[in-house]
């Protein structure tokens, strides 16, 4: 998405006011949370919506809700 809108890591790191750091982690896929506001300032400085940006994948280390 960042491509598409010709933004560096950079610009919406200063946009959405997160470090460098910490926003690498989420576009490297090594985060194992983000705060929703986090997630929200992400998709207005992108003019995207959540499922632009993320997708579920089960790892299958979860717990079965259903057993």
């Amino acid at each position: 998405m960042m491509a598409r809108r010709k933004m560096s890591l950079n610009e919406l790191s200063e946009r959405v006011g997160i470090t460098l750091a910490n926003l690498s982690i989420l576009k490297n896929n090594k985060a194992k949370a983000i705060r929703f506001s986090t997630l929200d300032a992400i998709c207005k400085a992108l003019d995207c919506r959540v499922e632009d940006i993320l997708e579920f994948r089960d790892d299958g280390k979860g717990e079965d809700p259903h057993e």
